[in-house]
């Protein structure tokens, strides 16, 4: 399936001052194939290395310091040949520091090898950094490579079209349909290709559980989590804090007596590894938004629209006609959308009941305010408190209608927010 960091690999491998890449991002999401894919199309040969329990190859880092030397190793131990400029060698499931370090000789001398490593753990990048490497996020698939997948490319490229210039979109309809599709498959490669083959409900939930439990085990053996059961908790209770009409975080939802200096750092360590997403509550504005943020008042949100629609026990038909369902599942569509193109999230409360439920702020600095509308709250005034109240240059509504401009509000359709980039 082509993914948009495709792209990024090309721009990578003729960079004039390329540098070994670290590729970095959540479990199931696709890093290990797209890599090898890119490398397969891209070069003569690919070398592959699992690093997991691979001693001989630590040894070799541990070791060497030169380039040559550490070629000359790794392609006996591969038993393939290594060539400059035509050989991709790709190191997965890095976590050892030396192998980081043995990589970042290539990059201080600017080799002409090329390589790519793969690390899961986002916290092991504060611990890799270095200007000898390149660094690079990656995520499940949007709705945009979702419906490449599905061979309606012409459709993402016409949405696309209808938000820039601002016009309704002809096959709105379908675009809706197809969306509410994805929100049930969610965006991790296995399950779309299975969808793509047409495997059942029951079978895409069950590949959708498995997920779910690859990322309660990651939790459960991480060294560095101070309190797994915490991890755990935390993770379980996200369906359960989200149907809560006032969605802000509480700890009473896992039990009486929790308290939040107990899972501060569980919390953080579960943001900063992608394995949630997390919105700051603020009540006043002004940039940047960061200085506004209430630490204490936050949402969190599933990193995958699919596995959510599964940890909510939800079916096709309950989804489709229960609209409080659904507005969970957009909302955490749009927190998930807007975090992976490069924002941070807030949302504003008011002293009252006024919510807006994001607030963004772009690299221009410019700040802007979204409200989700739904056929549950087609009445929300919540925006324009906040439009009266803050000077903004414009503000989106989230819809399931058509393109359309009101004064300087923006409708969006719901399927159409993975135009909102800010990381072009």
């Amino acid at each position: 399936m082509e993914r948009k960091i495709d792209n990024f690999y090309h721009k990578w491998k003729n960079d004039v001052i390329r540098k070994p890449l670290v590729l970095y991002g959540p479990k199931q999401i696709g890093k290990t194939f797209s890599v090898l894919s890119f490398g397969n199309k891209e070069y003569k040969n690919t070398v592959y290395f699992n690093t997991q329990n691979n001693k001989e190859l630590k040894e070799i880092f541990k070791k060497e310091r030169s380039i040559e030397k550490i070629i000359l190793k790794l392609s006996l131990l591969s038993g393939e040949t290594i060539l400059k400029e035509d050989t991709l060698i790709i190191f997965d499931n890095v976590e050892d520091i030396e192998i980081i370090k043995g990589l970042k000789v290539f990059g201080s001398e600017h080799s002409k090898y090329h390589i790519i490593s793969i690390i899961t753990t986002k916290d092991k990048l504060s611990e890799f950094k270095g200007e000898e490497l390149q660094f690079k996020g990656m995520n499940s698939m949007d709705f945009e490579e979702y419906l490449w997948a599905k061979n309606e490319k012409a459709l993402a490229d016409l949405i696309k079209e209808s938000f820039e210039k601002r016009k309704t979109c002809p096959f709105h309809k379908v675009a809706l349909e197809l969306f509410e599709e994805f929100l049930q498959t969610g965006g991790y490669p296995e399950v779309v290709d299975a969808s793509l083959k047409e495997y059942s409900e029951y079978e895409l939930e069950a590949i959708k559980q498995k997920i779910l439990n690859i990322y309660k085990k990651e939790v459960a053996l991480n060294s560095t989590l101070i309190d797994i059961p915490r991890g755990l908790e935390v993770l379980d209770s996200i369906p359960d804090q989200l149907k809560k009409d006032n969605k802000k975080f509480q700890y009473g939802l896992m039990g009486t007596g929790k308290r939040a200096k107990e899972y501060e750092s569980t919390i953080n360590y579960l943001v900063n590894n992608q394995l949630v997403y997390r919105s700051y509550k603020i009540k006043e504005v002004k940039s940047p938004l960061s200085s506004c943020k209430e630490k204490e008042s936050f949402k969190l949100y599933e990193i995958d629209n699919g596995l959510l629609f599964t940890a909510l026990h939800l079916n096709k038909k309950q989804f489709l006609t229960d609209e409080n369902m659904k507005e969970i599942i957009y909302e955490n569509h749009i927190a998930k959308t807007l975090v992976e193109a490069g924002y941070s999230l807030y949302y504003y409360q008011s002293e009252g009941k006024a919510e807006v439920n994001f607030v963004i702020q772009n690299r221009n600095g410019q700040i802007i305010p979204i409200e989700l509308i739904t056929k549950t709250n087609s009445k929300a005034k919540s925006l324009a408190v906040f439009m009266k109240k803050f000077t903004v240059m414009g503000a989106y509504r989230i819809t399931e209608n058509n393109f359309s401009t009101k004064k300087e509000i923006r409708y969006i359709p719901v399927y159409a927010v993975f135009c909102l980039n800010d990381t072009k």
